[in-house]
């Protein structure tokens, strides 16, 4: 069995909200894996629904940048937030985010791009990096489009213009003038910076997201469904899965300003006072961080490893509780 420290069950209160003895029970029944612990402690009714958690992974800086009817997001990672305050850093970001407007979301072919200086984006990223003294990465990058409309752009902690922390883009297709299309658009981007919508559609949700909701929904109401005929079954599971996809829908999930009504029917009512239709035809949302496993430091450690003093180890200096 994994021993389970107190840092991982730090780790587990903080996505989960659940107590510090479930959650190290939670550990101890899947072997420390953090992934199962959260399911264990949700089939157990004592963890929220599973969204992504908001505290970021890794620094560096996310861009954003909308030319017409176009716009783009980048993010770019650092090992520390001392050099995301960086201009050099920040101006890097800030071109790369504007050349993205016309490279789509690969980041391989942004990378091949040229700079304004002439050399490639590649290229600048790695004199940075030297110039800097720091590892740093692009990691990602996406362009939304419309044929017409507008695609609005929204920063949430922005450090500097364009530049922060949570980037969205949303993309509303229609003839409607921007006096009806940015204070909607800004509503939505507010919206999915805070809500964290998983697609725009409950048909667009990744199956294995579903299946494992379902996973979930079996184990909490097994009692319920025991000797239960399979299709009757299978109606109980479906409730609380379809209540799932539609809290993580963008288009039925309630918008935030309210609480209660659908991002969908906040998009009918600006057409219906507008006399134009507008269709909400994507979004873009990057979390500086998000999905990355960050390795944590220990500055004792690190000064006395600069000053040639012996630590014990991890393992000798972390209580397994």
């Amino acid at each position: 069995m994994a021993d389970i420290t107190a840092s991982m069950v730090k780790d587990l209160r903080e996505k989960s909200g659940a107590g510090m003895m479930d959650c190290k029970k939670a550990l101890g029944e899947t072997g420390g894996d953090m992934d199962a612990a959260m399911d264990w402690l949700r089939t157990k009714g004592l963890a929220a629904a599973a969204k992504k958690s908001s505290r970021t992974a890794a620094e560096g800086l996310v861009g954003i940048a909308v030319s017409g009817t176009t716009g783009a997001a980048v993010e770019v990672n650092s090992e520390t937030d001392f050099v995301a305050k960086n201009e050099q850093f920040q101006d890097f970001v800030r071109e790369v985010t504007h050349i993205a407007l016309a490279t789509g979301g690969d980041v391989e072919a942004l990378k091949a791009e040229a700079m304004p200086s002439g050399t490639t984006v590649a290229e600048v990223l790695t004199n940075n990096i030297a110039t800097i003294g720091e590892n740093q990465s692009l990691r990602r990058t996406r362009r939304l489009e419309v044929s017409q409309g507008a695609v609005i752009a929204y920063m949430h902690n922005q450090q500097a213009p364009g530049l922060g922390k949570i980037g969205v883009l949303v993309a509303l297709e229609s003839d409607a003038g921007p006096d009806v299309l940015e204070p909607l658009g800004k509503q939505i981007a507010q919206h999915v910076a805070a809500a964290f919508p998983l697609a725009l559609t409950v048909d667009d949700i990744d199956p294995e997201i579903v299946e494992r909701e379902a996973a979930i929904a079996r184990e909490k109401n097994a009692d319920k469904i025991a000797g239960k005929p399979a299709d009757i079954a299978e109606k109980i599971i479906k409730g609380p899965v379809d209540k799932f996809r539609r809290e993580n829908a963008l288009l039925t999930q309630a918008i935030v300003h309210d609480g209660k009504t659908p991002v969908q029917d906040v998009v009918a009512k600006a057409a219906r006072d507008a006399g134009r239709k507008i269709v909400l035809t994507s979004y873009v949302r990057f979390q500086l961080g998000e999905g990355i496993e960050k390795e944590q430091s220990d500055f004792a450690a690190e000064v006395a490893a600069a000053s040639g003093v012996p630590q014990k180890t991890d393992a000798q200096h972390e209580p397994t509780i």
